[in-house]
């Protein structure tokens, strides 16, 4: 089977996929990758062939942040529809809100699969959240689907009428790298959506620099937070917070900038910036995880049976942070820098919290993950095309 995977070229997106191309490639099938120019040396690395998006369109069609301008959707739909008519594709795998590559897998009537988030971010099918999470899933929904159907009209396909907004955006299938622990008790998701676990994957960890990393954080001999920052929305730094939280206080924090702004240290504070391509040494190191609430974080926290504190802004992270408040894993980091040292503190002190983190873990590193899956991949063809054995 020959098998195009085309997600968003971000970490967060990429390295998930990347789990499932390697499970697709140890299986004997040809996977290959369109990303983004920054990404080819990853994608090699994981032992995958690299298409650089630059030969079919703009570099940045696959890019978070991207996605959303409705006028670079159909360049991501002629991108994608041409690497997969090159490599003469079975299936795609995608990501959520990559309208573009839905699109061309349409066009070119071949399945696509879409790699989702840790938990459902738009309305249920039946049962779920209350009241005022129900209208922000049903606004999130009206405007992903407003932008689909505009992509849509500008390449040219006809008009979509379905009984559930978000049915054109599921694919063929629709994995979900979180657990069902997740959802709200009742909570009924389409039958296209599946819970498959984490797909845990990132690119091999320096030595020399986690050794580097262990050194700073037993020289300073406190108790090891490690902090992913992610995008703001519009919304305040956490810096402030940070260096009241890590100032001449019982902790001492790894910080990875992720994709925030401008480091603000405070001199005085015990805060390690970094930027990584990994994480899970670090949070190996860590008895406690803060972040924004975005899925990597958050699954990395969980597979290593760390408790969480969580900060949402924007996008999935006040439905994945409130996720993680619900199975008891996870606290909320207040908005007062002057509360923040004692929530830390009770966080670390709380037998619960911590036990609720590996259960949970447990039950993530149980699912199949990238195994399942690949097989959902493979399911999706029934009559795929064949893979000369030095193509494999």
């Amino acid at each position: 089977m020959r098998v195009l995977l085309c997600p968003l070229s971000n970490p967060g997106y990429l390295y998930s996929t990347l789990a499932i191309g390697r499970e697709l490639r140890a299986r004997g099938h040809l996977v290959a990758v369109l990303c983004s120019p920054g990404a080819v040396a990853t994608v090699t690395l994981a032992g995958l062939l690299a298409l650089n998006v630059e030969e079919y369109g703009p570099p940045l069609v696959l890019s978070v942040g991207s996605w959303h301008w409705v006028a670079e959707g159909p360049a991501q739909y002629t991108a994608v529809m041409d690497a997969a008519r090159d490599l003469g594709a079975d299936v795609l795998l995608t990501s959520i809100l990559c309208h573009g590559a839905l699109l061309a897998a349409e066009r070119l009537d071949i399945p696509a699969v879409v790699l989702g988030l840790s938990a459902w971010l738009w309305p249920y099918r039946g049962g779920g959240p209350g009241e005022g999470d129900t209208a922000e899933r049903d606004w999130r929904i009206r405007e992903v689907r407003a932008l689909y159907d505009e992509i849509r009209s500008r390449t040219g396909l006809a008009p979509r009428r379905d009984r559930h907004p978000e049915q054109p955006l599921l694919g063929s299938a629709f994995l979900l790298r979180g657990h069902p622990a997740l959802e709200p008790p009742g909570a009924e998701l389409p039958k296209e959506a599946v819970h498959v676990g984490p797909c845990a994957w990132e690119p091999p960890p320096d030595p020399g620099s986690v050794a580097l990393i262990e050194q700073e954080t037993r020289r300073i001999g406190k108790p090891v937070v490690y902090v992913h920052l992610g995008r703001t929305f519009g919304g305040d730094s956490m810096w402030p917070r940070l260096n009241a939280a890590f100032t001449r206080s019982p902790f001492q924090a790894v910080v990875e900038r992720g994709r925030s702004g401008d480091p603000d240290p405070a001199p005085a504070g015990d805060l390690l910036v970094v930027r990584k391509p990994w994480m899970d040494p670090l949070i190996a190191l860590a008895s406690l995880v803060l972040t924004n609430a975005t899925s990597a974080p958050v699954l990395a926290a969980l597979r290593h049976g760390r408790p969480l504190v969580v900060a949402p802004n924007g996008s999935e992270q006040p439905v994945l942070a409130a996720a993680c408040r619900r199975a008891g894993v996870a606290v909320r980091f207040p908005d007062h820098p002057g509360q923040a040292v004692e929530v830390l503190s009770d966080a670390l002190a709380d037998p619960e919290l911590a036990r609720h983190a590996r259960g949970l873990g447990s039950r993530l590193r149980a699912l199949a993950g990238a195994r399942a899956a690949a097989q959902i991949v493979l399911a999706q063809c029934s009559s795929p095309s064949p893979v000369p054995a030095d193509q494999r």
